[in-house]
């Protein structure tokens, strides 16, 4: 889905998506790890599969080296799924290492869809890249 620059941006913060997630899209390195979560989760929703997998540390689960494949993958994801809503639960953020808690907030199909998440994020060559994922009951 292609999103306006001037709609609200899909992370929630209520800037336009221009001056908000779109800018990291666009090359701007996210400063932070909740930036960074922040961006990923509206390049879901912008369907932005090259800023997912630029994103990705090497050692998360579904990194892979066929790129193709993995486009595929997000784009099937993305194309069966509306992105309604993130909120924010806790951030913590260390040197090298943070993690960010969030409630995301889906419609797939017919189905309402909300889960929340812990996610780590590492910082390689001062860049932050998302590491992995645990699902919180």
């Amino acid at each position: 889905m292609k999103i306006s620059g001037n709609s609200f941006c899909p992370c929630g913060s209520q800037k336009k998506f221009k001056k908000c997630c779109r800018v990291f899209h666009y090359g701007e390195n996210p400063s932070n790890a909740l930036e960074l979560m922040k961006s990923r989760y509206s390049a879901y929703a912008a369907n932005d599969s090259d800023y997912i997998i630029k994103t990705t540390h090497r050692d998360n689960k579904d990194y892979t080296s066929d790129e193709q494949k993995w486009k595929e993958s997000i784009h099937d994801f993305v194309g069966h799924t509306e992105f309604k809503g993130l909120e924010i639960l806790n951030f913590e953020e260390g040197e090298d290492t943070a993690y960010v808690t969030f409630k995301a907030s889906l419609f797939q199909g017919a189905i309402d869809v909300s889960f929340t998440e812990k996610s780590k994020f590492v910082k390689v060559h001062d860049l932050w890249l998302y590491h992995s994922g645990e699902i919180i009951e």
